[in-house]
């Protein structure tokens, strides 16, 4: 059974980096029925696609972001990271790790449970 789990500090003060680790069991992220997305939900707002790193390692980030994520992973560990830089108090959100299947047309089909992360002096 293929299990994601988020881990993060709950609290980042504006302007620093938020580090977002997803642990990944059941399957291994460099298999080809995955690409490793994060999505993430403001308050009273819908879900937005961050970034994520395909089973190959190739990455793709939304634009709208202006390229202040970055993603990678640990093969070694099984997980893959997100950072965001620069986060203002409008990055506070509940933070999802997600599994994208290529098997079926890349739909979320795993998420973690969700980590909240306030941004806040």
């Amino acid at each position: 059974q293929v299990q994601l789990q988020e881990s993060s500090p709950g609290l980042v003060k504006p302007s620093q980096t938020l580090s977002l680790t997803c642990i990944v069991s059941g399957v291994s992220i460099t298999s080809s029925d995955g690409y490793w997305t994060c999505i993430r939900q403001s308050p009273g707002k819908g879900l937005e696609w961050m970034e994520d790193i395909g089973y190959n390692g190739i990455t793709d980030y939304n634009p709208t972001l202006k390229s202040l994520t970055s993603i990678y992973r640990d093969t070694s560990k099984n997980n893959f990271n997100l950072q965001l830089t620069s986060v203002t108090p409008e990055d506070t959100a509940l933070y999802y790790c997600v599994r994208a299947n290529p098997l079926v047309g890349r739909g979320f089909d795993v998420w973690g449970r969700g980590t909240q992360v306030t941004v806040a002096s």
